[in-house]
């Protein structure tokens, strides 16, 4: 019988390269840092006293606006891992001149500045680390995807995230809402962590936050998105702009990536090489 089990570890570092690095090297070659989709699977399977319902996390999820061949404007979205992919892109956003003009630096709303070539290449599914992933444009994604890689793209009309409903909405809205289908995972997926998240404390909205409506879409740009979270799931429907590290403000894709970063790491170990499972007492 097997002693190999998946495992996750929470990595936490004040510096966001730090965790990423650190996360990385957990979950090395067969194992994965967890997208938004897998942090908001692992909450629906969940008690709500775990710690993945009382803390924010950084998902390994980025969201960038690109444009077309055509001239159409869009959002990409991959989970698993994308243009960011990797600390080293971080570290060169972190260290470009940040005049409004550097190619390299942030954004005037804090994103991360992407060339031609990566908005080229994120469309067709190839990544700086040479991988290529499928994908999906948002039609034939919210139909369903059968056995969905983990890393994987759905490419959004940058008009219909632009209109998508943000703030604090009812779970009825939500659930077709097509960014939070994107963020989720898939219709299905989503349904099912918004049962969850609802049933906490029988709470009527949720919040789910994206920065289109005032954004450049000229200008070439990705972010990462964050679950938040705290203790108890305080705030969750105050219908107020709670944002920052213990505010319940939902989904958001508005806070700055540089800066603190909270990743899950998973990855296959053998538990008969380790203590955890070990009975201490008798």
């Amino acid at each position: 019988m097997s002693n190999v089990k998946m495992e996750a570890a929470i990595v936490f570092e004040s510096y966001l390269p730090d965790a990423l690095r650190r996360a990385l090297e957990y979950a090395r070659d067969n194992g994965f840092v967890a997208s938004l989709p897998a942090l908001l699977h692992a909450r629906a399977n969940a008690p709500y006293d775990n710690i993945i319902w009382n803390t924010w996390f950084t998902s390994n999820t980025e969201e960038s606006v690109v444009t077309t061949k055509q001239g159409n404007h869009v959002v990409v979205v991959i989970h698993g891992g994308g243009i960011y992919g990797k600390p080293e892109r971080f570290e060169r956003l972190y260290r470009a001149n940040q005049t409004r003009s550097n190619s390299e630096g942030f954004t005037g709303q804090y994103a991360g500045k992407i060339s031609a070539q990566e908005a080229c290449n994120v469309l067709q599914g190839k990544l700086p680390d040479g991988t290529e992933i499928p994908v999906y444009p948002f039609g034939e994604f919210k139909r369903g995807i059968a056995d969905l890689p983990w890393r994987y793209g759905v490419i959004l009309d940058f008009e219909m995230a632009r209109r998508s409903e943000k703030g604090y909405q009812p779970f009825d809205v939500l659930r077709e809402e097509p960014n939070l289908i994107v963020r989720a995972g898939g219709v299905e997926p989503l349904a099912a962590y918004l049962d969850k998240a609802q049933a906490r404390h029988n709470t009527d909205l949720m919040g789910n936050f994206h920065p289109f409506h005032q954004i450049n879409p000229d200008q070439l740009q990705t972010r990462v998105v964050f679950l938040a979270g705290n203790k108890g799931g305080v705030g969750s429907e105050s219908g107020n702009l709670e944002f920052g590290y213990d505010a319940e403000y939902g989904i958001g894709g508005y806070a700055s990536i540089h800066g603190m970063a909270r990743y899950v790491a998973v990855a296959p170990r053998d538990v008969s090489t380790g203590v955890r499972d070990l009975p201490f007492a008798a």
